[in-house]
């Protein structure tokens, strides 16, 4: 604890705060961003060697190897790839200095320490990122469930049965098609944009 308290003051721990909308343009993570597709950001965290920049897309983490080093590695985690899970909010005792934010993605563990004077505004996240999990266990579910109807339709027509319809390459493209359809666009959702409006609130 005393370590902790000593980290803090001397400015060697590394607890993050919230960036306000007005600077996301100074960020690195803006470098990143696919703004020729209307990517754009919603929340960011910001220590004194990482980012954590949330978009409508993807998390991108600006990875820095310390405080003093100028470099960086960049990581992207698509939403459409990487599920959100177990997202967690460790609030602060008498005296810590920070809350922690914990969640994964796509398998990625991430813990993330901000000043406990911005809890507030880490609810708001915490409420979109879990929102944003539960829609993409939605999406996956019935993406089982297209795969399910797809397997029910190919036990219709046996390799070599007798009197197959004419037309049968036609309706497996037709079926291709409508299958792609469900698995990569009705049920894959790629943009969160709406999401985090809901919960984030500035």
């Amino acid at each position: 604890m005393f370590k902790k308290l000593a980290s803090e003051a001397l400015g060697l721990s590394d607890i993050g705060t919230i960036i306000q909308p007005k600077d996301y343009g100074s960020v690195d993570a803006d470098d990143y961003l696919f703004h020729e597709d209307g990517e754009k950001i919603f929340f960011l965290i910001k220590s004194r060697k990482d980012e954590y920049c949330f978009t409508n897309l993807a998390l991108i983490h600006v990875d820095g190897d310390s405080a003093v080093s100028s470099k960086r590695t960049i990581r992207r985690h698509d939403y459409a790839d990487a599920r959100i899970e177990r997202v967690t909010i460790e609030t602060a005792g008498t005296v810590d200095m920070d809350v922690e934010l914990k969640f994964s993605i796509g398998g990625t563990a991430f813990s993330i320490d901000v000043r406990k004077q911005f809890l507030e505004q880490l609810k708001d996240v915490y409420k979109a990122l879990i929102a944003i999990g539960r829609l993409q266990a939605r999406d996956e579910d019935n993406r089982s469930h297209a795969f399910k109807v797809l397997g029910a339709m190919s036990s219709m027509y046996r390799i070599g049965q007798v009197g197959l319809p004419r037309d049968l390459p036609d309706q497996f493209n037709a079926l291709l098609d409508n299958l792609n359809e469900a698995v990569h666009v009705r049920h894959t959702r790629r943009d969160f944009g709406e999401v985090f409006s809901r919960y984030i609130h500035g």
